[in-house]
């Protein structure tokens, strides 16, 4: 069976660790970290991602505007925004963007498979 490729999008650390413990390496695999949205932008033109995990609030580039590059290039790319803040503006704002996955920090770990899961059968 093929494994799910992550992108990881997020300047946390923490973040990062908590994803790869969430995932469960027989099904998953992170291809890539990056540390705010321009890298992101880079790895996923380069590693092409079955989906990406991607934070809202980065240095240098925010999640919004990182998610709105890559789906300009790459309409089909599967994006899960993580936010520590439920606003209701900014989940109106990528909604309109055409993402409709996301998860408040801190998440449970089966949170995150189950969100995988789900962006990856709407193919």
């Amino acid at each position: 069976m093929k494994k799910i490729r992550v992108l990881v999008v997020d300047d946390a650390p923490f973040t990062h660790r908590a994803i790869a413990k969430a995932l469960p390496g027989d099904f998953f695999e992170i291809c890539g970290v990056a540390r705010n949205g321009r890298e992101g932008i880079k790895m996923y033109a380069e590693l092409a991602p079955d989906v990406v995990t991607m934070d809202v609030t980065m240095p240098v580039l925010d999640g919004l505007a990182a998610a709105k590059e890559i789906l300009t290039a790459d309409a089909s790319a599967k994006i899960i925004m993580l936010t520590a803040r439920g606003d209701e503006e900014l989940v109106t704002a990528a909604k309109n963007l055409g993402i409709d996955v996301f998860l408040q920090k801190p998440f449970k770990p089966g949170q995150l498979v189950t969100a995988i899961q789900k962006i990856c059968r709407k193919e």
